[in-house]
């Protein structure tokens, strides 16, 4: 039996998730081992970005019981991490040697770590199972 979370658009949703925590992964696993005197708080955040997203990416598709609170943490601090970071690397730009994923919202890949929290989110309260009549209340 497939979670709800991983039905329907929610398996394109964890398609993206987890082509995102590849290339986020993979990037910054070369330029730490490569390079990483040259902007090591960029390419620290990347890790960090690549991390969220594997993890992301694993709850979403288990999408039941703990594994729900895990994403939901997961993609709260994607949503935290894009939102500071984004906004922070067009602020304090002097801050950032080099991009990292989530600098300028996401520019690098076209605004997709911006607008992908956003969809998760929306997705996890979406396939929420409405057990109890207080829970479907507020739910709506």
């Amino acid at each position: 039996m497939s979670s709800p979370t991983a039905t329907g658009p929610g398996r394109v949703i964890i398609g993206v998730y987890g082509i995102l925590a590849l290339a986020a992964t993979a990037r910054s696993a070369v330029q730490i081992a490569t390079d990483l005197a040259a902007a090591p708080l960029a390419y620290l955040l990347s890790g960090v970005a690549g991390v969220v997203y594997v993890v992301a990416t694993i709850a979403l598709a288990r999408g039941r019981g703990a594994w729900r609170t895990v994403a939901w943490v997961a993609v709260s601090v994607e949503m935290i991490g894009v939102l500071s970071v984004g906004t922070l690397s067009l602020v304090r730009s002097d801050l950032f040697a080099d991009a990292t994923v989530w600098s300028d919202y996401g520019q690098g890949y076209g605004y997709v770590p911006l607008v992908l929290p956003f969809i998760g989110m929306w997705w996890l309260r979406r396939t929420a199972t409405r057990t109890s009549p207080d829970h479907a209340v507020a739910a709506g």
